[in-house]
C-alpha cells in the first residue's frame, strides 16, 4: 500500500521558510516502531501520520513523532497536517476540521491564507529563580524582563518561558542543558522559550527563540504549541495589558528560517483562556514512502 508523503512549511512568510513538516497519509498499516523510524529518517522536528482516509467521531486520527519520541500535541504539526488533509483528503473543503490527537480533539479552521488551531487546555505551572534561568542561558539576571516570571506552562508539552528585556540578549543566549536541568521536572528535557517585545519588524509584537535538548541542543524555527502557551502566560501576568490579544510573533531569524506566528488570546467568561494560533502553510515537496 503506498504512503503519500507531503512536506510543507508551516508559519512560512515565503517559500522555503517557516518550520518544515513531513505528513504521511494512509498510515493505518504502519506500526509505531515504523513511524518512529520514518520520523528519524526525515529528521524534521516532527513528522505526522494520518491513520485513516475519513474522520472518526473525534476527528481525523493523527499521530505526531519527533525523531526520538511520540508527542501528544504540537502546534506546527497540527496546522500543517490539517492543511494537507483539507487539500488532499477532504471532498468538501470547509472552513473547519478536527484532528484527533493524543491530547484530545483539536479544531482547526481556515481563514483567508491562514490556518488556525484552537489550543487545548494550558496550565501555568511552577515559577523559577531568574538568576538560575539566566545563568543556564548565558545571560545576566539584569537581561530578564521583570514584567513576568520565569515560568513553566503545560499543554501536554512542558515549556519554560523566559521574558527578556532586549533583542540583543535573546540573540546572544545559549542553552546549557545541564544548568537548565535545575529548572526541569525529573525526566523532562530542557525546553526554553525566550521572548522580548523588541521585534526585528515593526509589524510584529514579539521576537522569540526556542531551544530544546534532544540528543544535543537544537533550535526550533517556529513553535506553535509554545506560542499558544505564551498566550496564556501573557494573559496570566497582564504582560501586554488585560487583553484580548491579537498579535504576531517572529521566530527562526537566527537560524535562517524566518517564521511568523499569529496569536489570538482572550479570557472567557468562566476565566479560562481561549487561545488560537495561526500561520501560513506552503507546500514544499510531494512524494511517497518506498
Amino acid at each position: 500500500m503506498p504512503h503519500p508523503l507531503h512536506v510543507v512549511d508551516v508559519f512560512a512568510p515565503r517559500k522555503l521558510a517557516g518550520n518544515p513538516l513531513s505528513v504521511v497519509l494512509d498510515a493505518a498499516d504502519l506500526s509505531a516502531e515504523t513511524m518512529q523510524a520514518v520520523a528519524l529518517e526525515t529528521n524534521h522536528s516532527e513528522t505526522t501520520f494520518v491513520t485513516a482516509r475519513e474522520p472518526g467521531a473525534d476527528g481525523w486520527p493523527v499521530r505526531i513523532f519527533t525523531p526520538w519520541a511520540e508527542l501528544p500535541f504540537a502546534g506546527h504539526p497540527t496546522l500543517g497536517t490539517a492543511w494537507v488533509i483539507r487539500r488532499h483528503l477532504c471532498a468538501d473543503e470547509g472552513a473547519r476540521i478536527e484532528l484527533s490527537l493524543a491530547v484530545g480533539t483539536v479544531p482547526v479552521s481556515f481563514e483567508n491564507d491562514l490556518t488556525w488551531l484552537e489550543a487545548p487546555p494550558i496550565e501555568p505551572a511552577e515559577t523559577h529563580p531568574a538568576a538560575v534561568a539566566a545563568a543556564a542561558l548565558g545571560l545576566e539576571p539584569a537581561d530578564l524582563d521583570q514584567r513576568g516570571p520565569v515560568q513553566t506552562l503545560d499543554a501536554g508539552i512542558i515549556t519554560t518561558f523566559v521574558p527578556v528585556r532586549k533583542r540583543d540578549a535573546v540573540e546572544r543566549s545559549r542553552l546549557d542543558p545541564d544548568a537548565f536541568a535545575r529548572l526541569c521536572r525529573p525526566g523532562q528535557p530542557a525546553q526554553a522559550y525566550l521572548f522580548c517585545t523588541e521585534p526585528v519588524s515593526g509589524e510584529n509584537a514579539i521576537h522569540a527563540r526556542m531551544f530544546f535538548d534532544a540528543g544535543g541542543v537544537r533550535e526550533d524555527p517556529a513553535t506553535g504549541s509554545a506560542a499558544a502557551q505564551l498566550g496564556v502566560y501573557l494573559l496570566e501576568h497582564r504582560f501586554l495589558g488585560d487583553g484580548p490579544l491579537d498579535l504576531r510573533i517572529e521566530q527562526g531569524f537566527a537560524i535562517r528560517r524566518p517564521s511568523i506566528l499569529h496569536l489570538r488570546a482572550a479570557r472567557r467568561s468562566d476565566g479560562t483562556a481561549d487561545v488560537r494560533v495561526g500561520g501560513r502553510v506552503l507546500p514544499a515537496i510531494e512524494g511517497s514512502l518506498v
